[in-house]
């Protein structure tokens, strides 16, 4: 007797129908999935771009503020400071900006503070590796005293090149501080402080003059940006005693040296 072949074809047929079915539906499950997935990550990007944006333009809008609450106080307190030194008037502004560079034009009576101000804000992202974000801006404060008037302040945003220099001032006037305050009373001379800023003679500082007077002892010092575009004087005053401890020095910006 012959096989059945009919039965066996229809069988078959049924089989390849189910498979192809289901393959069909596999497949289309997962591209709605996939769709599902490209759709989603598309929102979030979406939306994380949008959130970031957002919360860059407040931090800018905040330190464009901060700026200008700055500049007002600042002329507030020259107002009031009741001298017309002007180093004494350097301190008051530098107080007030913590500008680490600081220029006055005598023709104009004017006072030129420049700084850089940052502020953080959380980015959102997918992927691993998002947190907080710091924005810098440079601003340049300028100080302006009209005979018979009083302070008056103007603000303005610079280019972020403009404000690398008066940094990198910054960032070795912190650094003189340390070894400053580090150093033993007696070799607070002028050699002896040249020795420890600049020992290997880079000449980022030039020590001008060290002037003793009771129990302080006053170091004055031209700091220069790494590269030499900004140059500004500093004036280091660091506590002595009989003793011969160390102690901590302050450092103010100053019109000469």
């Amino acid at each position: 007797m012959e096989p059945d072949t009919t039965g066996s074809a229809v069988v078959t047929g049924r089989a390849n129908r189910l498979v192809t079915t289901g393959c069909l539906t596999i497949l289309i499950a997962l591209i709605i999935v996939l769709g599902i997935v490209v759709s989603w990550l598309w929102y979030r990007t979406w939306h994380d771009e949008n959130v970031n944006s957002e919360r860059e333009e407040k931090v800018l809008a905040s330190l464009l503020q901060q700026a200008r609450d700055t500049a007002d106080a600042t002329a507030r307190a020259l107002d009031t400071s009741g001298t017309t030194d002007a180093d004494a008037l350097t301190e008051v502004i530098w107080r007030h900006t913590e500008a680490p560079v600081i220029t006055y034009d005598t023709s104009r009576r004017e006072f030129t503070a420049t700084a850089a101000k940052s502020a953080q804000y959380d980015e959102e992202v997918i992927v691993p590796g998002g947190g907080p974000v710091e924005m810098t801006r440079c601003f340049v404060f300028t100080y302006i005293h009209r005979l018979g008037q009083e302070w008056t302040s103007r603000v303005s945003e610079r280019d972020d090149k403009m404000c690398r220099p008066g940094t990198d001032v910054g960032g070795m006037v912190r650094l003189a501080l340390t070894r400053v305050s580090n150093m033993y009373a007696e070799d607070l001379t002028r050699a002896g402080v040249q020795k420890v800023l600049d020992p290997t003679g880079r000449r980022f500082y030039d020590v001008r003059n060290v002037v003793r007077g009771g129990d302080t002892v006053t170091v004055f010092v031209l700091v220069s940006s790494s590269e030499g575009a900004v140059e500004q004087c500093y004036r280091f005053t660091r506590p002595v005693y009989g003793d011969d401890r160390q102690g901590s020095a302050t450092a103010v910006p100053a019109l000469s040296c």
